[in-house]
């Protein structure tokens, strides 16, 4: 698992996303119920520009694990890369309450508040 892990974050790091995915997939299929597997796999499919095949990766890491910080940040990153500042907002508002202090989370909010709860007159 390890071995498949780094290689694929390895791959990521030189912005070889198919070769992540290649790597990712394999410890996917050897390690189903490793969460950390899919929400690698999904970061290189979303990389990739492959939104479909990542919200679905990110679905499968958090049934596995509900409280992965990294898979609902993504989740929310997703959801705002198709639109949706309202669920993205969600999304991030969860993961701030399991990392209240993480920067990205704190900004990706503030971003998408006057478009959630519209702006002040």
């Amino acid at each position: 698992m390890d071995f498949l892990l780094k290689r694929g974050r390895d791959a990521m790091d030189r912005g070889d996303f198919a070769e992540a995915v290649e790597h990712l997939t394999a410890l996917t299929d050897h390690a189903p119920e490793f969460a950390e597997g899919w929400f690698m796999r999904a970061t290189a499919y979303y990389n990739a520009g492959l939104y479909g095949p990542a919200l679905s990766d990110l679905e499968h890491a958090l049934t596995l694990n509900p409280n992965n910080y990294d898979a609902i940040f993504g989740l929310g990153t997703l959801l705002e890369t198709f639109g949706n500042p309202k669920l993205a907002y969600e999304a991030y508002g969860r993961a701030r309450a399991l990392n209240p202090h993480h920067e990205e989370t704190i900004k990706a909010m503030d971003r998408l508040k006057p478009a959630v709860e519209g702006k002040a007159l």
